[in-house]
């Protein structure tokens, strides 16, 4: 009687699957009893805490035994390989199920679910295998013979688009998004033509191609707000298309200007998270589709809102915002493997240990290396995609012992921006050593902020403004460093570039005290000190708090004198005993690695005790 009771159980389990799901069995006509009884066996199976994965994959092949038709055939291969391929390590098992479902679906007229399933996943298979020249001519052949099935066409295409994505062909990858884009208009979807163009965007702000993204975006911008249709699909086109234009803004270090952008993106992901997921299916089969899920949306902005601070010097609300993104993400990771999340994990890293190697937290910012060194080691694409990166962010401990460090990553990356920033650094070591002279001016002619500088960002472009002030002050050319200098100050303020301005004006400051023009270096050094207090940034604050020891003695003002000189006298301590800290640490041996896949760590007892610990 329990047995019997427990297979009527299955059997409903099974129907109710089959009523639900166009995947399971929505072309089965009149399907044989046992079909239906092996069918919900496997699925109760496969669906219990934990997963039952060896009954699953048995319960289908029994289905074999009976000698099925095509149809029984084709599926039952398709769901052996699905699960096999999503929940084993028997690949080749699942590409022969796969490649079996795909071969016998082409001969039954009418069974697109099973025959393009089994052609995506085969595809995502063979790209697991390191076989993408195998996966491209599948997933061809299967755009070619899809033209009639909307949702299949449009999701093939995005398929294929990534894959060139991945291999970092961004050409092709765009020309299928255009191919997507208008196919969607010819079948009277604007939602999923806006999801083909605002993907093409990506790629060719990725492809720094601003001359044909901005008239993309202003056609995507159009089509967003006239788009008519589910509230939830629209906010999240305005997400994507905000995102875009948030991190063009960033990309080209425009802080200031992007904070329209910013503060609409923050809203619209407010009205989205109020939105409750509308279970009616689009009546157009084109639109079947999401960028994102919106939790994924709302880790998304809290980065993008993380990397705004961070440019723009606002160091507590990155953590702010660091802090609720990586809580937000553990809870997701709980349940969601997405690589998307790991992604966005290491990038939220990457920000935050700026910021403390800024506020002089490098024992802090050690350990948080180390995390993303973990992160990588889980996934050879992300430690491909971050690893100029991660040697970027070592090479600043601090900058002058890790020269070699500097020339290996300067050799590593093929990031337009990126090359610059370590260019940028290379030359502060240089100037500061006093003799590479050659290699100096060498770098210098391929960063000159006059004449064909190699990005369009204002932030970096500053940036070599102060560079050239810098060497100017340390050769003892004052008016030509104030004129740079100068430059900095007024590209700097136009954007909200707080970190760059404080550093420029405590460098002004400097000058003027050198060329025994007291009051108007105090009148450059008490604003950096005061904007480097807010920010909060160590270094500006010790070196000011220096040149108002030295200014206030000769000004007279003991008192002033003496309170600089305890404040610099309290940085001074802060940092070394950071220092010392950050080389006690066992994580402090990354600083010497240069080549290779990241080091296995030993994990310290003792984590850090910022909020960040509690959170990784």
């Amino acid at each position: 009687m329990i047995c019997l009771f427990h297979c009527a159980a299955f059997l409903a389990i099974a129907l109710k699957n089959l009523l639900l799901s166009g995947k399971m069995a929505s072309n089965v006509e009149a399907p044989e009893r046992w079909y239906l009884a092996l069918l919900g066996f496997a699925e109760h199976f496969r669906t219990s805490s934990p997963p039952k994965i060896r009954l699953c994959v048995h319960c289908l092949q029994a289905v074999f035994q009976f000698k099925p038709p095509q149809r029984i055939e084709a599926r039952t291969h398709l769901q052996l390989g699905s699960v096999l391929y999503h929940h084993t390590k028997n690949s080749e098992l699942a590409r022969s199920h796969l490649e079996k479902a795909w071969y016998i679906s082409q001969q039954v007229p009418q069974f697109e679910d099973v025959k393009f399933e089994a052609a995506s996943i085969l595809s995502e298979l063979f790209c697991q295998q390191n076989l993408v020249d195998s996966a491209k001519p599948l997933l061809r052949k299967a755009i070619q013979i899809s033209q009639q099935t909307p949702y299949w066409h449009c999701r093939l295409l995005f398929q294929l688009a990534q894959l060139h994505t991945l291999e970092k062909d961004l050409v092709s990858a765009c020309d299928l998004l255009g191919v997507g884009a208008e196919y969607a208009r010819v079948v009277g979807s604007e939602y999923t033509r806006a999801l083909f163009l605002l993907s093409k965007g990506m790629l060719l702000l990725m492809e720094r191609k601003l001359g044909e993204v901005h008239p993309l975006l202003t056609l995507c911008g159009t089509i967003v707000e006239n788009w008519q249709g589910n509230p939830i699909q629209k906010e999240s086109l305005r997400v994507f298309f905000l995102v875009l234009q948030v991190t063009h803004y960033l990309d080209a270090g425009q802080v200031k200007s992007v904070k329209p952008c910013l503060k609409q993106l923050q809203q619209c992901i407010q009205t989205i998270s109020t939105l409750h997921d509308d279970e009616i299916l689009p009546s157009n089969p084109a639109d079947l589709f999401h960028w994102l899920p919106k939790e994924h949306m709302c880790v998304l902005v809290y980065l993008v809102t993380v990397m705004h601070s961070m440019q723009a010097g606002y160091l507590e609300k990155a953590q702010k915002y660091t802090d609720k993104a990586l809580m937000q993400l553990e809870k997701l990771k709980m349940l969601d493997c997405s690589p998307i999340l790991s992604t966005f994990q290491v990038i939220l890293l990457e920000h935050i240990i700026m910021c403390r190697l800024v506020t002089g937290h490098k024992a802090t910012a050690l350990q948080e290396i180390s995390q993303v060194c973990q992160l990588c080691q889980q996934s050879p694409r992300l430690f491909t995609n971050h690893a100029a990166q991660l040697h970027t962010l070592l090479l600043l401990f601090p900058l002058d012992s890790n020269m070699l460090k500097l020339l290996f990553v300067f050799q590593l990356t093929t990031h337009q921006e990126l090359w610059t920033y370590i260019v940028t650094n290379l030359a502060s070591v240089y100037i500061r050593e006093g003799n590479r002279h050659q290699e100096l001016y060498s770098l210098l002619e391929r960063i000159n902020p006059d004449h064909n500088f190699p990005v369009s960002s204002h932030c970096l472009r500053a940036a070599a403004f102060y560079i050239r002030g810098l060497l100017s002050f340390f050769q003892g050319r004052y008016n030509e460093a104030k004129r740079f200098l100068r430059e900095t100050l007024k590209m700097s303020n136009a954007e909200d570039l707080n970190r760059l301005t404080a550093c420029s004006l405590v460098l002004l400051g400097h000058i003027f005290y050198v060329l025994g023009n007291h009051r108007e270096s105090n009148n450059m050094v008490v604003p950096a000190m005061q904007l480097a207090s807010k920010i909060p940034d160590m270094s500006v604050q010790l070196w000011s708090s220096a040149l108002l020891k030295d200014l206030n003695k000769a000004l007279g003002n003991t008192m002033d004198a003496h309170e600089a000189a305890q404040m610099h006298q309290n940085f001074s301590q802060q940092l070394l005993q950071d220092h010392i800290a950050a080389c006690s640490l066992p994580e402090h041996n990354l600083i010497s690695w240069t080549d290779g896949p990241p080091p296995v760590q030993i994990q310290a007892q003792n984590g850090p005790t910022t909020s960040l610990a509690s959170l990784l």
